[in-house]
């Protein structure tokens, strides 16, 4: 939904919440989920959506005859497309996901192409005057890159990347920005990492590549990468970081990247002075990676790559635990359980009402994994909570910005 006019802001919730690979699932669930989700936020207007499209999914509604199909049954039911998440590149639900999320990662070619592919289905979907997003891995998991070459590749691929969508923009005037998502454990994992990343490699390597494989001038080519690269701010992965949700916004606009997205959700902790592990052992399921890190008193920050590697490394009963398992934006406590849904304080507000982005997405995939008294009987009124909170929470809603005209 269109929240404000001047500047723009559009929320969502990511699909990636309800199970489906091909595009006929996906597309069901737009028609079971997303259409019953609109109609218990009760609110006027184009309800907006955040497409989750896998490679599976993404080669059948690249046919222009299943795009064309699709926006004429979102115009129908007062719904839009304006971004895409095209992180998993293959399957999100029923298997043991973990470090396959980040497969194929930005050295592959079947990551490029995969993206572009994105690209021209959200330009054949997006609204006219409506900025498009896309959000994806942030280069790869860090275990995994080893040498400079690692990373030149990745910044190669991903200027491409920003190139075809240059392309896009030109042939349909559709303005679409990549997003890379931070994460713990990844090639990019932090807000520091990613102003170095845009800074460095992306700007070395990606200028060069476009220059030297495009022709471009210096200043073109750097142009052309502001325009369509950006980071997917997910404020659960900042959070576990321990990082300053306003800081780190505010660093990534001084250093003039683009903040594409901001993923809102709420990463897992417990409060102080309690058995953390017995209270986070209920949590350890084989489906998603859970990165968990336990700052100590002293301030030392120790890292691990998933919640069972934690749980089993002696803690201190001080110690404070902030683990990568999305809970509800509603969910504030329940027992010795908390969420960092504090960290999303009025400072952080006020920087998305200076329009630091356009674009904010609900992304709380972790339902069918919920465990105890945390889950929720329907997904649909889950979802549906998290909205009146993010819209009471925030507040940006104009009363002209309920128009049929994107």
């Amino acid at each position: 939904m269109k929240l404000r006019c001047d500047p723009p802001l559009h929320l969502t919730y990511c699909l990636n919440v309800h199970p489906g690979e091909t595009w006929e699932e996906n597309f069901a669930a737009v028609r079971e989920k997303a259409l019953r989700v609109k109609q218990l936020v009760g609110r006027p207007g184009p309800f907006g959506l955040g497409l989750r499209l896998g490679r599976i999914a993404a080669e059948s509604l690249a046919n222009p005859n299943a795009s064309a199909e699709f926006r004429a049954f979102c115009d129908a039911n007062g719904l839009y497309v304006f971004t895409v998440n095209g992180f998993p590149y293959g399957p999100f639900h029923g298997t043991a996901v973990k470090e396959n999320v980040y497969k194929p990662d930005w050295r592959a070619p079947e990551r490029l192409a995969y993206t572009n592919q994105l690209t021209d289905i959200l330009a054949a979907l997006l609204p006219e005057g409506t900025r498009g997003s896309i959000s994806t891995l942030p280069g790869s998991y860090k275990a995994w890159i080893k040498t400079e070459a690692d990373v030149r590749i990745m910044a190669e691929h991903i200027a491409e990347a920003a190139f075809h969508a240059d392309n896009v923009r030109d042939r349909s005037g559709k303005d679409i920005t990549l997003a890379l998502e931070p994460e713990p454990d990844c090639f990019i994992e932090s807000t520091p990492e990613a102003i170095s990343f845009f800074a460095g490699p992306l700007r070395n390597f990606g200028v060069r590549r476009l220059r030297e494989t495009h022709g471009m001038a210096a200043s073109e080519a750097d142009e052309l990468l502001a325009r369509h690269l950006g980071v997917c701010f997910d404020t659960s992965h900042m959070a576990v970081q321990f990082e300053d949700l306003s800081e780190s916004l505010a660093q990534l606009r001084d250093a003039g990247i683009r903040v594409s997205k901001i993923h809102l959700s709420s990463a897992l902790t417990v409060r102080g002075g309690v058995d953390a592990a017995s209270a986070l052992k209920a949590f350890n399921e084989n489906v998603y990676l859970h990165q968990t890190r336990r700052k100590s008193p002293s301030g030392g920050v120790a890292s691990f790559p998933d919640l069972l590697a934690a749980l089993e490394s002696p803690a201190g009963r001080d110690d404070q635990w902030r683990v990568h398992f999305h809970v509800p934006l509603f969910f504030d406590e329940s027992g010795d359980l908390r969420s960092t849904r504090v960290l999303l304080t009025p400072r952080v507000v006020e920087l998305i009402g200076s329009g630091i982005t356009e674009h904010l997405e609900i992304e709380t995939y972790t339902f069918g994994v919920l465990p105890g008294r945390l889950a929720v009987k329907e997904v649909t009124e889950g979802i549906a909570r998290e909205y009146t909170w993010v819209l009471d929470h925030f507040g940006f809603t104009e009363p002209n910005s309920y128009s049929s005209s994107m």
